[in-house]
């Protein structure tokens, strides 16, 4: 920052063409801090939206995990009645 201010109190003093060179530094220096910021917001909104593949994958990662967890509970139901069923068979009459 000191630079720039330095290199603007300077130019009265230069050249035409050094005038002209220093001033599209200046602004170049500025376009790609622009250009920085940009990128930054552009990288935080795209961090907290979601895509719809992204919105697809987590339906469908729910999905398979509600299933899975379905399928231990279906065999744990059906080890319970094999364990009963087995049991009752052992059970003097």
């Amino acid at each position: 920052m000191t630079r720039l201010l330095l290199t603007l109190a300077l130019l009265p003093l230069l050249g035409g063409c050094i005038v002209a060179t220093v001033a599209g530094v200046a602004v170049g220096a500025a376009k790609t801090t622009a250009k920085a910021a940009g990128t930054v917001v552009e990288t935080a909104v795209d961090a907290t939206t979601t895509t719809q593949q992204e919105a697809d994958e987590d339906r469908g990662r729910a999905m398979r995990l509600e299933e899975e967890r379905q399928a231990k509970e279906a065999e744990q139901q059906r080890k319970a009645e094999e364990k009963a069923e087995r049991e009752a068979a052992a059970e003097p009459r």
